[in-house]
């Protein structure tokens, strides 16, 4: 009998542990403690109400005003509550991580929609086209301001098209995933760095020159050169003349050490034919995070390598080195152009400069500026005066600093990242910055007020694997190209383009 009791007693403790949650109920048993919140719930109810038959995908992404109970889940489509159970097993769907990301999805499916209806009209309020043209007929725009509100009109109205990428090896277009773009200095072609099925990277560059009003259609050029390690950092170099090479970094594996390689643009066929066959230059390195090439003549065909508590200075043609070591590891790097200073950005927030006219030193004696951030700097950018420096980090922050006051002057918000290396670029002469963040989305700030200008959906679902790599600039494909943003994605490329039917834009 006590037996039986038991039992009886352990499946009705089972049965209350399977029960749902109705928010009805909730409200019933503490109405008391909740009637002022009830009674500011009952306009959005009511709306819900008229709203709930059309089948948008912004109604399932509704934020239902219902209390939040610690460790249950609200679904507004059923109307009750869900327990949520720890782990990150494939068997339980309801965890917070996938939550979060069925919610980052439907506001990234709302943000598409909107963007294909052309429900953005402008990025300021009161800003269009006629107003901006009217105060510069009065004289109150200069030239300077006039270009640059333009340029805020014309991105916010930016339309995606998929770009085709043709090959003369069929076999190598489409196949595999963009890992990262780079631009050389005249936007005519893009190196790029693709994923491989067996894990290692291809390289290829892309000619941007078919890229115009009517036609969306790009040259890439492949080669056969493979490895099978992570490729860490990338930019443009002008060892014979300007971006005639690619400088690589890559990640050392087993007993295989790291190195820096560079390749010749001309190694890959049809590339620009005026070139003839490059250098091709391999230097071991051990991990180097970041690289840098740098164009002032007194340290002229010389590089630099940011790796683990140092900083390495590479001469491309006689191959002698400098090193100066660090506190932390170097992940950013950038040589300015009017001196031979090079400024670096760390794994411990701090952002200094080494003028490598000087000998190899420890300590920090040499290091002509200290800027400091709360987490890890994954990017740093000189403006083209050279007396401010903008620097992007782990915790989504991204700061211009004013070399010469050694203070922060401004903070462009919005910006996520927590763990990843993510690039930062700036057209100074159409005044914007742009960034992708780890929830892949891709922002467009004001250089000048800060001020957030437009916010970019991946067209593809948000992974840490499908991150856009962009491009930015106002003549791609040349001097004679078109405006407008780049984007690689997964298998795919695409052209944000400004749209002169809007009437908004100019």
């Amino acid at each position: 009998m006590k037996r039986n009791n038991w039992r009886s007693k352990e499946k009705e403790g089972w049965s209350n542990c399977r029960q749902t949650y109705h928010p009805n109920d909730y409200r019933r048993h503490n109405h008391c403690s909740f009637t002022e919140r009830c009674e500011q719930e009952e306009p959005w109810n009511s709306l819900n109400a008229g709203t709930s038959n059309s089948g948008s995908s912004s109604e399932i992404c509704h934020s239902s005003p219902v209390p939040e109970l610690p460790g249950f889940y609200y679904d507004p489509e059923k109307n009750r509550y869900f327990r949520l159970l720890p782990g990150h097993n494939n068997y339980n769907p309801l965890t917070k991580e996938s939550l979060q990301y069925k919610e980052m999805e439907c506001k990234r499916l709302k943000l598409l929609e909107e963007e294909e209806k052309q429900k953005k009209k402008t990025s300021r309020a009161g800003l269009n086209s006629s107003l901006v043209l009217h105060k510069r007929q009065l004289g109150l725009l200069s030239s300077s301001n006039y270009c640059r509100l333009v340029h805020e009109l014309k991105v916010n109205c930016m339309q995606r098209r998929k770009v085709e990428i043709r090959s003369p090896d069929s076999s190598v277009t489409g196949t595999n995933n963009f890992k990262l773009i780079v631009a050389d200095t005249a936007c005519e072609r893009i190196f790029t760095v693709n994923d491989v099925e067996h894990g290692g990277c291809k390289y290829g560059i892309i000619n941007l020159s078919g890229l115009g009003k009517d036609t969306l259609m790009v040259e890439m050029y492949d080669n056969l050169y493979f490895t099978n390690r992570k490729v860490n950092s990338v930019c443009w170099a002008s060892l014979t003349h300007q971006d005639s090479h690619v400088l690589l970094c890559l990640m050392g594996i087993a007993e295989t050490p790291g190195c820096a390689s560079l390749l010749p643009a001309s190694l890959f066929s049809n590339s620009n034919p005026g070139d003839q066959p490059g250098m091709l230059c391999s230097f071991k390195i051990s991990t180097a995070w970041s690289c840098a090439w740098c164009l002032n003549p007194q340290a002229d065909n010389c590089f630099s390598t940011g790796l683990m508590r140092r900083v390495l200075v590479t001469n491309a043609m006689t191959g002698h080195r400098q090193t100066f070591g660090t506190s932390s590891d170097v992940l950013a790097q950038q040589f300015a152009t009017q001196t031979p200073v090079l400024y670096n950005g760390c794994r411990s927030g701090e952002v200094f400069s080494i003028d490598i006219r000087q000998r190899s030193r420890r300590g920090h004696s040499w290091k002509a500026v200290r800027l400091f951030h709360d987490s890890a700097v994954t990017s740093v950018r000189l403006l083209q005066a050279e007396y401010y420096l903008m620097a992007a980090d782990m915790a989504g922050k991204i700061k211009l600093w004013d070399l010469r006051a050694v203070k922060c002057v401004k903070q462009y918000e919005g910006h996520h990242n927590e763990y990843a290396t993510l690039p930062l670029q700036i057209n100074e002469e159409e005044g914007l910055v742009t960034a992708v963040g780890q929830d892949c989305y891709t922002r467009i700030w004001s250089l000048q007020d800060a001020h957030l200008l437009r916010t970019i959906p991946s067209p593809h679902p948000s992974s840490r694997d499908s991150i856009p790599s962009v491009v930015f600039s106002s003549r791609l494909g040349g001097s004679q190209g078109v405006p407008g943003l780049l984007m690689a994605v997964k298998q795919d490329l695409y052209h944000f383009s400004y749209n002169s039917d809007n009437p908004c834009c100019p």
